[in-house]
C-alpha cells in the first residue's frame, strides 16, 4: 500500500513539472510573439526591482562613502608631493638665480684682474660678513700662506673697497672704504681731470646718505668736473698707484667753509661683495 502512494506521489510529481515547464515555455513564446509581458508579470517585475533598490541603497551608499573617502585620501596626496615640487622647483630657481648672480661677479672679477696685469695679485672669497658691522668689515678666506699682509688693497669687482688690517694664516680682514671708523681707512688719491694737471688729496669719510666718499685736503680744485675718475695716487705705503675708485660726483664746501671737498661714487658695488682681489705689489717689486 505504502509502496503504490509512494508511485502515486511521483507521477503527481512530474506531472506538476510537466505543467510548469509547459506553462513557462508557452509563456516565453507568447511574450517573443507579442513583444510585451504576460499579464502580471510586469506588477512584479517592478515590486522586485523596488525590493532591490531597498535593500541595495545602504550598500550602495557605504560604498559611496567608502569611495568619497578614497579619492579624499588620494587628492591629499597628490596635492601634497605637487606642494613639495612647486617648493622644490621654488627652490632650485632661487638657487639658480644666486648661479648666475656670483657668474656675474667672477665674470667682473676676472675683467678686473685682466686689467691689473702689473700688479701681483691674490683672488679671494668673502667667506662672513656680518649685518651689524656689514659696511665696515668683511672676512676672506685667504690669509698670510697666500702672501696676504695688512695694509693691502683690496679690489671689488670693478674698483677699490677697501684694506687689509688683519691678516691671519688662513684668512684676513678687510675694512671696508664705507667704514664709520674715519680715523683708520684714509686712502691717498688722485683725481685725473682732462687736459689739467692731476690734483692729489685724502679719502677719510663715507656718507650713507649720499652714498659717497669724500676727498679732503685737495691740492687744487680747478678744472675739476662731474664723471672725473678718481684712482689711488700711490703717495705713501698703503696702496699702490692706479687702483680705480670711482668718479667725481659732486664738488662742494667742507663743513668749515674753509676748503673745497669732492664728493666720489665708489665705481665697485660696496655691498654686494662674494669674490674680491687683494693688491700685493707692483709686479717685478720686491
Amino acid at each position: 500500500m505504502k509502496k503504490f502512494n509512494s508511485s502515486k506521489n511521483i507521477i503527481i510529481d512530474l506531472i506538476i513539472v510537466i505543467a510548469i515547464v509547459a506553462l513557462v515555455s508557452v509563456s516565453a513564446m507568447q511574450r517573443d510573439k507579442n513583444k510585451a509581458s504576460l499579464p502580471g508579470q510586469s506588477q512584479v517585475n517592478s515590486a522586485v526591482t523596488t525590493i532591490d533598490h531597498i535593500l541595495l541603497a545602504p550598500v550602495k551608499g557605504v560604498e559611496n562613502s567608502v569611495k568619497a573617502v578614497v579619492n579624499l585620501f588620494s587628492t591629499y596626496t597628490e596635492n601634497d608631493r605637487l606642494k613639495k615640487r612647486i617648493d622644490h622647483n621654488a627652490m632650485l630657481e632661487t638657487e639658480i638665480a644666486n648661479y648666475k648672480r656670483e657668474n656675474e661677479k667672477l665674470k667682473e672679477q676676472l675683467k678686473l684682474t685682466s686689467t691689473l696685469s702689473n700688479y701681483d695679485v691674490v683672488n679671494a672669497s668673502v667667506v662672513n660678513r656680518s649685518p651689524d658691522t656689514w659696511q665696515d668689515v668683511l672676512i676672506l678666506n685667504k690669509g698670510q700662506a697666500d702672501g696676504i699682509e695688512v695694509n693691502m688693497a683690496v679690489m671689488g669687482d670693478k674698483g677699490l673697497i677697501g684694506r687689509v688690517i688683519i691678516a691671519e694664516k688662513h684668512s684676513a680682514k678687510v675694512e671696508l672704504l664705507t667704514t664709520v671708523n674715519q680715523n683708520t681707512n684714509h686712502f691717498p688719491v688722485m683725481i685725473a681731470a682732462e687736459g689739467s694737471t692731476a690734483a692729489y688729496g685724502l679719502m677719510n669719510a663715507y656718507n650713507s646718505k649720499t652714498h659717497t666718499l669724500t676727498v679732503s685736503q685737495l691740492t687744487t680744485t680747478k678744472d675739476i668736473k662731474k664723471g672725473d675718475r678718481v684712482s689711488t695716487s700711490g703717495l705713501g705705503s698703503n696702496s699702490p698707484k692706479g687702483l680705480l675708485v670711482g668718479e667725481v660726483k659732486e664738488i662742494k664746501k667742507s663743513k668749515t667753509g674753509l676748503h673745497d671737498e669732492v664728493l666720489v661714487t665708489p665705481i665697485a658695488d660696496i655691498y654686494d661683495i662674494t669674490t674680491v682681489t687683494v693688491i700685493k705689489k707692483l709686479a717685478g717689486n720686491e
